[in-house]
C-alpha cells in the first residue's frame, strides 16, 4: 500500500509522490522562543517527528528544516512576542532567544524528538527577508507606507485558498491588526517600521526596522529547500494567516507552487478548551517532565491521530502509561532470551508472523500517520511474542522478534526509552546478584539476601523465591 496523507489544501487524502524521487523537503513552524515550551508544542513537533521518522523508514532521504522564530513574531495587539518576554524577564531579547532555545530543545531531547537537519533563526536571515520584500515590490504585490511595507491581498486573487476564508468577509481585528496604514485590514505586514525604542531592528532599503512573522517562514524555507517543497507542517492555528499569507508571498514570489502537501495538527485541550496562557490552563513540557517521562508523554501522544485534540490531563498520562510499561517489558524479555538462546535458525512461523505485523504496521501508518491504530498493531505483536517467549526459542527467532518490534516501536515510533531499545549489559551483572543471593539464603544470612532483594527492587528487578531456586524478571 502507498503512503496516503491528508493534505489541509485540497481537504482530501493523497497519494504521497515527493517533487524528486527519493527526496523528500519538509518544513515545519518551529517555536517562537519567548518562554517554555508548553504541551501544544509537544503535540506538534512530536508528530511531525513521526512523518519524518516513517518517511525514513521507508526509505526517503528526508531534509527536514524547522526554524527558531526570534524576532516579528506579533500579538494581536502588534507587540512583538520576544520584546514582551524581554520586558517581562528583564534580559536582552537575543539573551532571551538563547535561554528558551536551549529550554526547547532539552524538551525535545526528553521527549525522544529527531533534532531538525537544519534549525535557522529569523534573525540570522534578514537579507533573505529584505530580498523577498523586495521582490514582492518589484512584481506590484507590496506596497509601502511610513516605512513600513505590506502585501496587498487584492493583487492576489488566490488568498484563502488554503483555509477557506473569503476576503470580502475579512474585517478588521479577530486576529487582524487594526491599521490605518493599510489599504485593506488583511493585508499583512512583510516589513514593520520600527520606533526608536525597538531593541531589535536592521537597516533595509525603506528604513530601520524589522521583519513580519509570515515573510520569515517563506524566506528560511526557500533558501534551504527551494521555490518547492513537499510538505509544509504546523498547527491548525497556523493554517491562518501565517500559512495563508506564506502561500501568498511565496507564490506571488515566485510564480511557483510553494508546498504540495500541507499537514496540520489539532491542538491539546484541558477540560475541552484549548491549552493557552490567557485561560490559564498552561502546562509547561518542563513542568509535566516532574511528574512523568518523556516516554510517557510521548506516548500519550500517539495514541491520538495527529489531526484530533488531544485532551491533556494527569489520570489519561497515568492510564497510558500502564500500556507503555507492557511494550518495554516485552522489549525486555526479547533481550534476556536473545542472551540465552543459542541457535541461530530462525522458525518459518516466526519469519510469517514478523512479516505478516510489519505489514499490519504499515498498512495503519500508510493510513496518514495513524498512530493511534499502529500502536494497536504493536500491543497485538507484543502479546503474540509473549506467547512464543514461554516457548525454547532459538537465537535466530529471538533476533528477528527483537529486530521486528524494535523497528515498529523505536524506528517508526520512537516510544522505547533508550535504555532499552538496544541489549542490556546489566543482565549478566543481575543474574550474577541473585546467584550470590540465593547463595546467602542457603547460608541462611538473611540480613545480606533482603538486602540484596531490596536494592534489586530499587533497580526495577523483582526476585522470586521458589523451592527450584531463584528467578527474577522486570517490574511491570
Amino acid at each position: 500500500m502507498s503512503l496516503f496523507i491528508y493534505n489541509s489544501l485540497t481537504r482530501s487524502k493523497e497519494k504521497f509522490v515527493p517533487l524528486t524521487k527519493g527526496l523528500v523537503n519538509m518544513y515545519v513552524c518551529g517555536p517562537t522562543v519567548y518562554d517554555f515550551p508548553h504541551i501544544g508544542h509537544a503535540k506538534s513537533y512530536i508528530s511531525f517527528d513521526i512523518v519524518v521518522r516513517y518517511l525514513r523508514y521507508l526509505g526517503y532521504h528526508v531534509r527536514y528544516v524547522q526554524n527558531i522564530t526570534d524576532v516579528g513574531h506579533l500579538l494581536d495587539d502588534g507587540q512583538d512576542r520576544m520584546l514582551k518576554g524581554a520586558q517581562r524577564e528583564q534580559r536582552h531579547p537575543m539573551e532571551l532567544a538563547e535561554v528558551y532555545t536551549r529550554a526547547y530543545f532539552e524538551a525535545m531531547d526528553a521527549l525522544n524528538v529527531l533534532r531538525p537537519d537544519i534549525s535557522p533563526r529569523a534573525t540570522g536571515h534578514i537579507p533573505e527577508q529584505i530580498e523577498l520584500v523586495h521582490t514582492l515590490l518589484e512584481k506590484g504585490y507590496a506596497y509601502v507606507v511610513n516605512d513600513s511595507v505590506y502585501f496587498d491581498i487584492s493583487q492576489w486573487p488566490y488568498y484563502g485558498k488554503l483555509s477557506g476564508r473569503r476576503v470580502d468577509d475579512q474585517q478588521a481585528g479577530a486576529r487582524l491588526e487594526i491599521n490605518e496604514e493599510k489599504r485593506h485590514p488583511a493585508d499583512f505586514a512583510l516589513w514593520k517600521k520600527a520606533e526608536p525604542q525597538h531593541i531589535m531592528q536592521w537597516n533595509s532599503p525603506w528604513g530601520r526596522g524589522y521583519p513580519g512573522w509570515h515573510v520569515e517562514c517563506s524566506a528560511m524555507a526557500m533558501k534551504y529547500l527551494g521555490e518547492s517543497l513537499d510538505i509544509h507542517g504546523g498547527g491548525m492555528e497556523n493554517q491562518f494567516p501565517h500559512h495563508e499569507c506564506e502561500i501568498a508571498q511565496s507564490e506571488a514570489a515566485t510564480g511557483t507552487q510553494f508546498v504540495k502537501y500541507w499537514m496540520h495538527h489539532n491542538m491539546v485541550m484541558v477540560d475541552s478548551q484549548k491549552m493557552s496562557k490567557s485561560l490559564g490552563n498552561f502546562t509547561s513540557i518542563q513542568q509535566a517532565l516532574k511528574r512523568f517521562s518523556g516516554a510517557h508523554i510521548r506516548f500519550f501522544i500517539l495514541q491520538t491521530h495527529y489531526r484530533s485534540p488531544v485532551d491533556f490531563n494527569d489520570d489519561s498520562i497515568a492510564a497510558s502509561s500502564q500500556g507503555l510499561q507492557r511494550l518495554i517489558t516485552t522489549n525486555k524479555e526479547l533481550l534476556r532470551a536473545l542472551e540465552n538462546a543459542r541457535d541461530e535458525t530462525t522458525a518459518p512461523e516466526i519469519s510469517d508472523m514478523c512479516a505478516d505485523y510489519k505489514a499490519r504496521v504499515e498498512n495503519e501508518m500508510n493510513d496518514d500517520f495513524n498512530t493511534p491504530a499502529a500502536i494497536g498493531q504493536l500491543f497485538n505483536f507484543s502479546r503474540d511474542i509473549n506467547s512464543y517467549l514461554s516457548r525454547d526459542l532459538s537465537k535466530g527467532s529471538v533476533k528477528m522478534l527483537l529486530d521486528h518490534f524494535t523497528a515498529h516501536a523505536d524506528v517508526i515510533l520512537g516510544i522505547l526509552p533508550k535504555d532499552t531499545a538496544k541489549a542490556v549489559s546489566a543482565e549478566p551483572f543481575i543474574d550474577l546478584l541473585v546467584r550470590v543471593r540465593s547463595d546467602l539464603r542457603e547460608q541462611k544470612n538473611w540480613r545480606m539476601s533482603d538486602m540484596l532483594r531490596g536494592q534489586l527492587s530499587e533497580l526495577g528487578v523483582v526476585v522470586n523465591d521458589s523451592k527450584g531456586g531463584s528467578s527474577w524478571s522486570y517490574k511491570t
